[in-house]
């Protein structure tokens, strides 16, 4: 793990519970004096046709406008490489030695809370470094 000033890495998709977990993350690198990593993972092909890439695109340069208003040092990450999320995310971890990693979390129905989201529940449990779960209002 890093010392302090270490990144911080937030995974990002556009949704309540990726905004939730941006707002989080700039907190922290704003608390912390950290450089913030967001990492948006998509496996590409057919999951991701040409109006999907241009909406994430549009989502994308809205969260580099928000990190430029915050004044927080960022890098945005665009991942199409077939990995799950979650692998991503610990991969740029473990990469620039991440002092935190954030993710944003899905409000649940009452069956739903006995199981967590499977990259949720994958990155809580295989991250070297510690992760802040942030549900969406």
């Amino acid at each position: 793990m890093g010392s302090i000033g270490s990144p911080i890495v937030v995974g990002y998709i556009d949704t309540p519970e990726g905004q939730a977990a941006l707002e989080r993350a700039i907190v922290e690198a704003d608390q912390r004096g950290a450089r913030l990593i967001v990492v948006n993972s998509n496996r590409g092909g057919s999951h991701l046709d040409r109006d999907s890439s241009i909406e994430l695109d549009a989502a994308l340069a809205q969260v580099h406008a928000q990190l430029q208003a915050s004044g927080i040092e960022h890098e945005i990450r665009q991942l199409v490489r077939g990995d799950d999320p979650a692998e991503d995310l610990i991969l740029v971890a473990d990469e620039v030695d991440a002092d935190l990693i954030v993710i944003g979390l899905r409000r649940r129905t009452p069956v739903g809370k006995l199981i967590m989201g499977s990259n949720s529940q994958a990155v809580l449990l295989d991250a070297s470094c510690p992760v802040l779960a942030v549900k969406a209002p």
